[in-house]
């Protein structure tokens, strides 16, 4: 759940949606201890908030997922969450047996009416499911050492 590499002020999470269903997992600890949310996790340090998407859903839930538009940026005195429209590649979704206890494919109707699905969970799958679209990646060209590179705009 986290080591000396974690960023603890950066954190990623994306909303996954195959077949009229959203993927959400039974967290089992803080806040969220016992509700269904959309899967995520911090950035490691020298890891993009891309890739750590894509790590923390192969970990937390055995899903291969691609990160697609921005849906939504949270910031405050003390950290930034940034969460992605994600696209589901391949994967069986399981539990990962330690942040989670349970994986599911849940309607996305159904898991916006249920009581164990948090209200900033509902509000990422109704802009994941709204049809606008959020800030997309652009590509561009950059002589700076950092690398790689990300853009996203409107």
């Amino acid at each position: 759940m986290g080591n000396e590499n974690t960023n603890f002020g950066q954190s990623v999470t994306g909303v996954v949606i195959k077949d009229n269903k959203v993927l959400l997992a039974r967290h089992t600890y803080g806040s969220g201890n016992g509700k269904l949310i959309v899967p995520g996790g911090y950035v490691n340090f020298g890891e993009t908030p891309q890739d750590a998407l894509r790590r923390e859903y192969m970990e937390e839930t055995g899903v291969v997922v691609e990160p697609k538009d921005i849906i939504g940026i949270r910031f405050n005195t003390h950290d930034w969450y940034i969460a992605f429209n994600a696209e589901y590649i391949s994967g069986e979704a399981r539990s990962d047996g330690d942040e989670n206890s349970e994986v599911l494919w849940i309607e996305v109707e159904e898991a916006l009416s249920r009581d164990d699905v948090p209200g900033l969970t509902k509000k990422l799958i109704q802009s994941a499911i709204s049809g606008e679209k959020g800030l997309e990646k652009k590509d561009y060209e950059s002589n700076t050492k950092y690398a790689p590179y990300s853009l996203y705009s409107v």
